[in-house]
């Protein structure tokens, strides 16, 4: 039998390249890592070895000399918790910021109103508020689920009225012009045109959420990654810190994963012509 043809070169390099080249830059990262470490110009209490995180990592994903995890939860459940409060948080914030957007992106006056409070608030830091929640609603789970949602809330907002605004006119006075009635105008011609900009808004949201994360569980964190993260901080345990940042970060990039082939399937024409 004849030999089965080989796919050029050029092809496969292309198939492996999304994969090779990250996974070049994190053996890249992590050998730079070591040689830092040992070379000893910074204690290993502050720039533990790579090594030493993964033995964290082990510690607080399993019991060890009785010990369960961290504080008595394991680390795959104090990511759990943190991502329900994220959940509750950003979703009620993001089904919010998509409301005002289109209200604010169709109604004049609606926009005149609110805009400037929602400038107001994007420009604040999260612990610029998050003590006056503590008084206001205690230290149990509603501070930290107010304090992600009001996080959330102002890019989804944004970038909902923006392309509401940016919707062409010619196509809602077409809407009009065959008998859409104002809902149907929105539903059917609005939404449509300005889900693009609004699914960007929403996957911002999520990582101004997550950024947020830390702040929103500074009091009374734990169970929570980012209140292991604090709590651990408190100690010098650098090495559990740095495996509740990488925990964040790798379970924000699958999100934002997540979400990306979320706005790819909702709106497959974005991007073409």
């Amino acid at each position: 039998m004849p030999p089965e043809p080989r796919p050029p070169a050029g092809k496969t390099g292309a198939r492996l390249r999304p994969v090779a080249l990250p996974a070049g830059s994190l053996l890249l990262f992590l050998v730079l890592w070591q040689l830092l470490a040992a070379s000893g110009t910074w204690s290993e209490t502050l720039v533990p070895p790579p090594a030493k995180v993964w033995d964290a990592f082990v510690t607080v994903s399993t019991t060890h000399d009785g010990v369960r995890g961290y504080n008595g939860t394991y680390l795959i459940e104090h990511l759990g918790i943190s991502l329900r409060r994220i959940a509750v948080g950003a979703g009620l914030g993001i089904a919010l910021g998509v409301l005002f957007g289109l209200l604010m992106g169709t109604v004049g006056w609606v926009r005149s109103l609110f805009e400037p409070w929602i400038t107001f608030l994007r420009t604040l830091p999260p612990l610029a508020y998050f003590s006056l929640l503590i008084i206001w609603l205690g230290i149990n789970e509603e501070p930290k689920v107010t304090l992600l949602a009001v996080a959330a809330f102002p890019p989804v907002a944004v970038s909902t009225t923006t392309a509401v605004a940016a919707v062409p006119k010619s196509l809602v006075e077409a809407a009009r012009a065959l008998g859409a009635s104002r809902w149907d105008v929105v539903k059917d011609v609005v939404v449509p045109s300005a889900l693009p900009e609004t699914l960007t808004g929403v996957r911002l949201a999520v990582g101004v959420a997550y950024s947020s994360l830390v702040a929103a569980e500074l009091v009374n964190g734990l169970p929570g990654i980012g209140g292991m993260v604090k709590d651990a901080a408190n100690y010098n345990n650098t090495p559990v810190v740095l495996v509740g940042i990488v925990a964040i970060g790798v379970s924000g990039l699958i999100i934002d994963g997540l979400l990306l082939r979320l706005e790819r399937a909702v709106v497959p024409w974005r991007g073409r012509a």
